[in-house]
């Protein structure tokens, strides 16, 4: 039989993994193409031959998504594999119908023919969207395996946007290593938490290799999910966070809508800021669809450093990015703690952005009078500093898990908002864990 032609769509994340766990070595197939989404600046590459292995002498070339039917005609593409993360279902299917009229097959992967086996326990923190809250739930789950006596390592959901190569394995336990990695914002933004614990976090591209290095130090692997994505690893507990900011959402978006469904427990988390009857909805939808799963009803308390410099003044919210573009939040955790200080008004900041940042407003126009803290190159990251600069503002609320100011600098008075979840009730992470043996 001859080799099956392969075209992946996907958005440097997800799509490498699929390949590296199930196309790289498997002589059915010939992956023709990759094609990239979401992020900037990630297509006119390739993946290089180093990663790709041996049946790909000259790496895979990675083109725009605009141009999939032109792809799947000039290559003979005999089928079309998804993925990449947070995206409604019609939006699936509607690819799905545009491949198949044009005669491929359209496929989306299983977990059992993409989750890697690991020899520590694994505990994964997953979510229904972008912007749930994952990373707080991750960096308390740290904290009780430590107070547990266990070395946890956290591994992180894909984020290798420059010189794959290079990003192959990657290991940060200083915040020296995000500068030597050449880190986005995006990236510190997911790293820099576990650092300031006092923890180890992996990332890069090939997650069998990350998780053999991770595996060395570790009594417990915690996978800290990206997007609404689903593991890499088989998980000893799951743990999805669900949102009620955005109830229907858990029922409508893919993969999100799998993660549910494969919970130990759901974690209903913000019910401090969201209308009763937006969590009661999103408990019935997840009881609907995954009667097992625990329960877990959690706060998002705010923290913030500076509260004089909010109240009575006219702010620049900024706020974590990909919740704001294809997470389609409409606020953040900025947002709440300006309007409960008493702000007297956000400031919009579009008629002061320049280059990258205008384009983002552009493509994802329902933003609004935020600023999502887009970084995914030294450009952008420069556009962003100067689009704040910019802004007839009196002060900027960081509503993003980093310290913006350490990275650009910011010419009027800031203040960050942080937040740690906080669980309701008897049902809790630790309970959950010790359930099932982890603690």
């Amino acid at each position: 039989m001859s080799q099956k032609k392969v075209l992946i769509m996907g958005a440097a994340g997800r799509d490498f993994h699929n390949f590296n766990v199930y196309f790289r070595n498997n002589p059915d197939y010939k992956v023709v193409a990759f094609t990239a989404t979401q992020i900037p600046n990630i297509n006119d590459r390739r993946y290089p031959a180093e990663l790709a292995g041996k049946m790909y002498p000259d790496g895979i070339p990675i083109f725009d998504e605009k141009e999939l039917l032109t792809l799947i005609r000039d290559m003979n593409v005999d089928e079309v594999v998804f993925s990449y993360s947070d995206v409604p279902f019609n939006y699936v299917m509607t690819k799905a119908s545009e491949v198949n009229a044009a005669g491929v097959t359209f496929r989306l992967l299983g977990s059992s023919e993409t989750m890697v086996k690991s020899s520590k326990p694994v505990v994964a923190v997953l979510a229904v969207r972008t912007g749930c809250g994952k990373s707080q739930t991750s960096r308390k789950i740290v904290k009780l395996l430590r107070a547990a006596g266990k070395k946890v390592v956290a591994i992180r959901h894909p984020m290798p946007y420059g010189d794959l190569v290079k990003q192959k394995v990657q290991r940060f336990a200083t915040i020296d290593d995000l500068r030597k990695h050449e880190c986005t914002i995006e990236e510190i933004e997911e790293y820099e938490p576990h650092i300031a614990l006092g923890g180890v976090i992996y990332a890069g591209v090939d997650y069998e290799a990350i998780l053999r290095e991770a595996e060395k130090e570790a009594d417990v692997i915690l996978w800290d999910g990206g997007n609404n994505d689903t593991s890499f690893y088989h998980a000893d507990v799951t743990f999805t966070v669900a949102d009620p900011h955005r109830p229907g959402h858990e029922m409508t978006y893919y993969p999100g809508n799998t993660c549910l469904r494969m919970a130990d427990a759901v974690i209903i988390n913000k019910i401090d800021s969201a209308s009763p009857e937006n969590i009661l909805q999103v408990i019935n939808n997840s009881r609907s669809i995954n009667p097992t799963a625990a329960i877990i009803e959690g706060a998002s308390p705010l923290i913030v450093e500076k509260p004089e410099i909010i109240r009575g003044k006219r702010v620049l919210v900024v706020e974590d990015g990909p919740t704001l573009t294809h997470g389609e939040m409409k606020y953040g955790a900025g947002v709440v703690a300006a309007q409960k200080l008493g702000a007297a008004e956000l400031v919009d900041p579009r008629p002061f952005t320049v280059g990258t940042i205008s384009e983002t407003f552009l493509k994802y126009p329902s933003i609004g009078t935020l600023l999502p803290a887009m970084g995914y190159g030294d450009q952008q990251m420069k556009d962003l500093e100067t689009t704040i600069n910019n802004c007839d503002c009196d002060a900027v609320v960081i509503g993003t898990p980093i310290d913006l100011g350490r990275i650009i600098k910011i010419n009027k008075p800031s203040t960050r908002v942080q937040y740690e979840l906080q669980e309701i009730g008897s049902i809790t992470l630790e309970s959950i864990l010790k359930e099932k043996g982890i603690i």
